[in-house]
């Protein structure tokens, strides 16, 4: 009886990049396609998508049926809402718009135990295999086998970057270009110079701080994420490959008239 290691983190430390997919829908079964189709990690979401603990829980056994990593990105609430993805045994988590140093080290403390952090302690959830480990064990395993994201979304954490990418607790920096287009003014102007300098910059400070530097990105760009820096790339989402889908047929029938 062991602890489930991180597929994502063992692929970055053999050189790798670590890819991943976004789900917006709930069901066990397109998990199951993501991971069957081959991606390292599977982004689950509670900041934006009406999704219960309950249902990411679902996804989490899922995940571990194919060794599939998941990471969740999380609400911003009390440290409750960091907490409960990790203790369901999600792989990592993804906290959205860190807006500062202080921040981040909130963060820091509650989601990584002593000695970098406070997080509270249980151990009777799957995580801790229901209490059938080692307090200890299972306290060192979980500082060093799961991963904490930190979202650069804003420009105001831009001038902290480095103090952040320094703090032990934060595995990986994501920048996320949607929200830092709008948080400078020009929202889904995808060729401002601020978004490609910014997104330079998090991966050049998370890579020389020995942090992952994670982004999104798509089919056209991800060998230039990949020569920037960037060591995790989430690529594609269950709704956009459906939508495509779905539209590609129906704009091929819908205008056809009975014989």
């Amino acid at each position: 009886m062991n602890f489930r290691p991180s597929r994502v983190l063992e692929r970055i430390k053999n050189g790798y990049v670590a890819t991943c997919t976004k789900l917006n829908t709930y069901d066990s079964r397109v998990a199951s396609i993501a991971a069957l189709a081959g991606f390292d990690c599977i982004w689950v979401d509670l900041e934006h998508i009406p999704n219960s603990i309950s249902d990411i829980e679902k996804l989490i056994l899922t995940s571990k049926a194919y060794e599939t990593d998941i990471i969740t990105r999380v609400k911003r609430g009390s440290y409750s809402d960091l907490i409960h993805p990790l203790e369901a045994d999600s792989t990592g988590i993804m906290v959205p718009h860190v807006m500062s140093l202080d921040d981040a080290k909130e963060i820091q403390y509650y989601t990584k135990f002593h000695p970098v952090g406070r997080r509270p302690l249980d151990g009777g959830n799957a995580d801790g295999m229901y209490g059938m480990k080692d307090t200890k064990e299972y306290m060192d395993f979980m500082n060093n086998n799961r991963f904490i994201a930190l979202q650069i979304e804003d420009p105001e954490p831009v001038d902290q970057l480095e103090q952040i990418c320094k703090l032990p607790g934060a595995d990986m920096i994501f920048f996320g270009p949607a929200d830092f287009s709008q948080g400078i003014g020009t929202p889904c102007v995808w060729d401002n110079p601020k978004i490609s300098a910014t997104r330079k910059l998090v991966a050049k400070m998370a890579r020389e701080n020995n942090k992952i530097a994670g982004t999104v990105g798509n089919l056209n760009n991800f060998d230039m994420l990949i020569n920037e820096g960037y060591n995790f790339i989430s690529i594609g989402a269950d709704v956009i490959g459906l939508g495509e889908y779905f539209m590609n047929i129906s704009d091929k029938v819908k205008e056809k008239k009975a014989i």
